[in-house]
């Protein structure tokens, strides 16, 4: 048996209120939970990504050429997604 699979049958003997207190802590066990975090690496990370650099370019001028092509969001947009 795996050390993986021992924790998962550690975790399914777990009592709700056990298990509720492990979510809690899973991100700062597993940073790769952390959405936030993982945002902020991927941010941060010197890789060249030309690609990307080439999709972000085309907008940026397409932007620059008819700001009204794109809309303002509004806060109860984002909202809509939490």
């Amino acid at each position: 048996m795996s050390t993986v699979e021992e924790i998962q049958n550690a975790i399914r003997t777990l009592s709700k209120d056990e298990r509720a207190q492990l979510a809690e802590s899973l991100p700062a066990l597993v940073p790769e939970l952390d959405g936030d975090a993982e945002w902020e690496r991927i941010i941060r990370d010197p890789t060249p990504s030309p690609k990307f650099t080439k999709f972000l370019d085309e907008i940026d001028a397409r932007f620059r050429e008819d700001p009204s092509q794109f809309r303002e969001l509004t806060d109860e947009e984002f909202d809509k997604h939490e």
